[in-house]
């Protein structure tokens, strides 16, 4: 299926690995030109080279905080019309709500609602005045079955979740779409540092840990950031234009709600 991108731009965010560097190769292999976005330049630079021998597309690097005001100035300097966008950033880390500070909910909050919401207010004019955009939210499968342990995440992502949800239809007539993508548990770095902690605290191996997880999701194994980036360029493409305001879970089916 031609997903019908050739020659569109894409500002992808934490681009340089994992589930935002898969939405990166997706899309490059679509034609869509890209500026991709991460803290390290190093990685990050690596990464574009691989997605230009592999696809052919032009790939533009931005190093920069992306949760930061200089940060986003300069991603957008680099792409300031983008005729599609999607945020990333890492989650905030794990613990007892007990626990949390003012400044931790404040760095949740910036990563993970309020830097979204800063780039499609900058990026959304634009696509508006073109007839065509597409923005995908990454978020988190915790925005539909909140984690215990996650209590930042669920709380800064959900922010996100309801403020699309009403902006999206807003915007819907100009064929600009705002979607979230709920990823459960994909074989990304993230996850590998995830069961080693586990492993450590309870004494059993890392393979150990990964089995006895991968147990509980009915597909019977872990999700590849290139299906999550497949799913990411079908929603960017022209085919998707009457799919707006929704969260796509990505999980293997381990929710086991009907809605």
């Amino acid at each position: 299926m031609d997903l019908g991108l050739a020659g569109k731009t894409a500002l992808v965010c934490a681009a340089s690995k994992g589930l935002g560097r898969g939405c990166a190769e997706a899309l490059a292999a679509e034609g869509v030109e890209l500026v991709i976005v991460a803290r390290t330049a190093e990685t990050l630079e690596a990464t574009a080279a691989e997605i230009r021998a592999k696809t052919g597309a032009s790939v533009r690097t931005v190093a920069c905080d992306i949760t930061t005001a200089e940060g986003r100035a300069a991603a957008l300097a680099a792409c300031p019309q983008p005729d599609i966008l999607v945020n990333n950033a890492g989650g905030p880390p794990p613990g007892d709500f007990r626990q949390f500070t003012h400044g931790d909910w404040i760095r949740a909050l910036e990563a993970n609602m309020l830097t979204p919401i800063a780039l499609i207010q900058a990026s959304i004019d634009g696509m508006i005045a073109r007839g065509f955009g597409r923005i995908v939210n990454i978020t988190s499968s915790a925005v539909k079955a909140p984690i215990d342990v996650l209590g930042l995440s669920n709380g800064a992502r959900s922010g996100l979740t309801g403020f699309v949800a009403g902006v999206a239809r807003k915007v819907a007539v100009h064929n600009v779409t705002i979607n979230n993508l709920l990823p459960g548990l994909f074989d990304t770095d993230r996850i590998a540092t995830t069961f080693k902690a586990q492993a450590d605290a309870r004494g059993i191996s890392v393979g150990e840990a990964r089995r006895e997880r991968m147990k509980t999701i009915p597909a019977g194994r872990f999700g590849e950031p290139a299906e999550f980036g497949k799913a990411c360029a079908f929603l960017c493409s022209v085919h998707a234009g009457y799919i707006t305001g929704q969260n796509w879970l990505i999980d293997g089916g381990a929710y086991p709600g009907t809605f």
